[in-house]
């Protein structure tokens, strides 16, 4: 449920996409409007947290608490977790929105497993957050599937 004050749903879209320009301009623009699709709104850390002045010192510090209040807030993470081993700040931030129990959403367009198990394309801790049982449906594997009506986020998206 949306917090209260709050019109539409957050999402907090954790990925490492905004570290590099090619990466802002050409892989951040398209989950971000697929996600609005939905009717969320998308609380991107790049654009929200790393407005501060890097040559305060601090200022890292700074960015991941802001970073950790806003997964703390969002009503859900989507995490794009490509990599082998997939970013690790990224792998913080779900972490933390497993541990607060927040709805969770995983996106992997990468064909390379990252894994121990049979069951799962990636360790198997990053799947705490999903159902065991249909956790392909909270489990996104291109941007055009994340506006899916019949996946777990579109669902999720129009809940009251």
């Amino acid at each position: 449920m949306a917090s209260s004050g709050r019109t539409r749903k957050t999402v907090y879209l954790a990925s490492p996409y905004g570290f590099s320009a090619q990466q802002r301009e050409l892989l951040l623009p398209p989950l971000v409007e697929a996600l609005e699709g939905l009717g969320l709104e998308v609380w991107e850390p790049f654009a929200r947290n790393n407005q501060l002045d890097r040559a305060e010192a601090g200022w890292a510090w700074r960015i991941g608490r802001a970073d950790l209040e806003d997964v703390r807030a969002a009503d859900a993470i989507f995490a794009v977790v490509n990599g082998v081993p997939p970013d690790e700040g990224v792998m913080v931030e779900l972490g933390a929105a497993i541990a607060l129990g927040k709805p969770t959403f995983l996106f992997r367009d990468d064909f390379r497993r990252a894994t121990d198990s049979e069951s799962y394309p990636l360790n198997l801790m990053l799947f705490t957050g999903l159902p065991r049982e249909g956790w392909r449906d909270w489990y996104y594997e291109s941007v055009e599937g994340i506006t899916d009506p019949e996946k777990a986020l579109a669902r999720w998206a129009l809940e009251s």
